[in-house]
């Protein structure tokens, strides 16, 4: 029913930041609790944020404090800022919705990485 498109990967620095969009085609948008996940090489898919229909948020501990994932229902988006990035949050992020009834749907990914 959702179909996800993500925008605002790239190259940053050490210590730099990038906004990360998803938007989301269907419906019914403000019933799915949201996610990014993120993906290293040579390492599992991992949760990093989520939000609920409630607005609930929960975050990986490498990244809480430093992440903050939010959504605007109006406009269908969820958005992860994420800050003070460093060389271990180099991955594929992927943007995830789950419906009321647990279908789950996934973006593209789009790839972020940090380096010096």
């Amino acid at each position: 029913q959702v179909q996800l498109v993500e925008s605002g990967g790239g190259l940053v620095q050490p210590g730099g930041s990038l906004r990360l969009s998803c938007v989301a085609s269907g419906r019914t948008f403000s019933m799915h609790a949201m996610g990014w996940h993120r993906q290293a090489p040579g390492k599992q898919r991992e949760l990093v944020a989520r939000i609920t229909s409630g607005d609930r948020t929960n975050y990986a501990d490498a990244v809480k404090g430093r992440f903050t994932i939010s959504r605007d229902n109006a406009k269908n988006t969820v958005y992860l800022q994420m800050n003070s990035l460093n060389s271990e949050d180099t991955a594929v992020y992927y943007c995830n919705a789950q419906s009321p009834f647990g279908m789950i749907t996934w973006g593209q990914g789009t790839q972020v990485t940090v380096s010096s």
